[in-house]
């Protein structure tokens, strides 16, 4: 089986690794830039997707560049703890949580694809511009050259080619009038020196993790993403990861100081910071079109919230390699269809609800100044069942996830290459 994959993002090269280790090793990654560099700043991988990594052999390799979350707590803005809760191997999950840096765990991944799969398997500089049926199979122009495939895999993100090839009105991703400012600052370590905590509420929003140890020095560096909504900035839609001046946002925060973190301090101690629309698209009704299917971001992008949005293509992609080598070709792609599109509109949909985000929300409703027990705002049960509910939707529930079989599978042409 030859495979063709749009796409060298984190979601386009876990397919590679995953389609190897079942045994499908014809695989071509097309990425359209010329150079993949560790652009970018932190993501999560929650336990479902560091599963699916552990299983590819990458265990020590994240270990080795990232962080393993202990604990996520989600305070006001003032500094008052929400809801706290242990993260990972801590929280009894099989596997840790990891906050990592997405470029260099992007190169990571490009270098271990290039030594399993060979040097070729990764072609860049070539955007895909169209595809061509030609029997059961396909073949993909790009910028620089043609490609043949019996199975074409859009891993390409949220300005996705081919879903623009299959969807030429859809326009670009929707704004939902949030801006997001991230960067990075070297700051002494917070809580657990592994934590990660929410901050505020719908209007106004700071995130922070550590991205690495803390170093000699006694520094760490954090990954922080502080938001508001402003929907008179539209002209975010055309400037996407643009540099700004830390002056653009921080008199939103400037009041923000707690005991055991000074936002202000924080944001001021950036070198840079890149300025992002909120954006996801509307779900699809199929991801499929006879053998080209859609994958990750391309399929499914979601707004930035619960963490979610790289574990999600980590998934897909086992999920579909599971299909593929055990699996008649048109029925592998149905099969993942239909196991991976309604768990994932769920997630774009409850997202939009600012999924386990939500209780920042409903405290800030209810106590806007601030309160003197949460157990006098929100109650545990309440807290307990919009945390669990989230981890359910977005399938890390931890005893479900320990006891869940594998996706590992051993590719046999003779039952599935049809």
């Amino acid at each position: 089986m030859k495979v063709v994959i749009a796409g060298a993002g984190i979601g386009g090269l876990a397919t590679a690794l995953s389609l190897h280790r079942c045994g499908i090793r014809d695989v071509t990654c097309l990425e359209a830039t010329p150079k993949i560099r560790p652009l970018g700043v932190g993501i999560n991988l929650l336990p479902h997707a560091v599963r699916e990594l552990t299983e590819l052999g990458l265990l020590d390799e994240l270990d080795g560049m990232a962080v393993r979350t202990a604990d996520l707590t989600y305070v006001n803005e003032f500094g008052q703890t929400i809801w706290s809760e242990p993260r990972g191997i801590d929280a009894g999950y099989h596997w840790p949580q990891f906050s990592i840096h997405r470029g260099e765990f992007q190169t990571m991944l490009a270098r271990v694809v290039r030594e399993r799969l060979g040097d070729s398997a990764i072609v860049t500089d070539a955007r895909v511009t169209a595809i061509e049926s030609h029997g059961p199979g396909h073949r993909v122009i790009t910028s620089t050259g043609s490609y043949t495939a019996d199975v074409v895999i859009a891993a390409d993100g949220i300005h996705s080619a081919v879903r623009a090839l299959w969807h030429p009105t859809e326009g670009p991703p929707i704004w939902n009038g949030a801006v997001l400012w991230r960067g990075t600052s070297r700051i002494a370590p917070f809580l657990s020196g592994r934590s990660m905590f929410m901050a505020g509420h719908r209007q106004t929003k700071f995130v922070a993790y550590p991205l690495k140890p803390v170093d000699s020095d006694g520094l760490q560096l954090v990954n922080w993403i502080a938001e508001n909504i402003d929907p008179a900035m539209d002209d975010l839609q055309t400037n996407w990861n643009r540099s700004v001046p830390v002056e653009r946002f921080l008199p939103l925060f400037e009041s923000w100081k707690f005991d055991w973190f000074d936002v202000p301090d924080v944001i001021s101690a950036a070198e840079t910071v890149l300025e992002y629309p909120m954006s996801d698209r509307d779900p699809l009704n199929s991801w499929v079109r006879e053998r080209v299917v859609l994958l990750g971001d391309a399929a499914h992008p979601t707004f930035p919230i619960g963490s979610n949005g790289s574990s999600q293509a980590i998934i897909d992609a086992r999920v579909l390699s599971f299909a593929l080598a055990t699996k008649p070709v048109d029925e592998a792609l149905a099969w993942y269809e239909s196991e991976r599109l309604p768990k994932t509109r769920a997630i774009q949909l409850a997202n939009r609800e600012m999924g386990p985000e939500i209780v920042m929300q409903i405290v800030h409703e209810r106590a806007p100044q601030g309160f003197e027990e949460i157990d006098d705002v929100i109650s545990i049960d309440e807290r307990t069942q919009i945390a669990a509910r989230y981890k359910s939707v977005a399938g890390f529930d931890p005893a479900i996830l320990n006891a869940r079989t594998t996706w590992d599978a051993t590719y046999s042409s003779d039952v599935v290459d049809k």
